[in-house]
């Protein structure tokens, strides 16, 4: 959860078993930032989270895939959003109903547009908490 990563002040984000969200892992760069969704529970935008490490190999991988076959990142959070942003708001917002995150659900890691953060944050109440 976002409130346990408040709590540890970095974590890895390690676990992801799927190639393209292994490839969008792969792709970010130190200091970007993302949005943070809780997709157990209610399933939900709630914080921004910064990355603070590029891409290295995923040490919980089976030995045999540990070769950088799957790779994490490291991440701190950012603030919490003032307002959560449902993934119903999501599905019903003109812009932000093509997201990633809609389109392919259950897909752990996933781009985010300008525009589409922008209206995140709006819906958040106009940024963090």
């Amino acid at each position: 959860s976002f409130d346990k990563l408040v709590r540890d002040k970095k974590t890895a984000w390690t676990g992801v078993r799927n190639y393209t969200a292994r490839n969008n892992l792969d792709a970010m760069k130190r200091g970007a930032l993302c949005l943070f969704y809780h997709s157990v529970g209610p399933k939900e935008i709630v914080g921004i989270a910064k990355v603070v490490t590029e891409a290295y190999a995923d040490k919980t991988a089976p030995k045999a895939e540990a070769n950088k076959a799957w790779v994490c990142v490291d991440v701190a959070p950012v603030e919490k959003l003032a307002r959560p942003v449902t993934l119903a708001q999501v599905k019903a917002h003109p812009i932000l109903r093509n997201m990633q995150l809609v389109k392919q659900s259950r897909l752990s890691v996933c781009p985010v547009t300008d525009d589409e953060w922008d209206v995140v944050v709006a819906l958040a109440g106009g940024g963090p908490a």
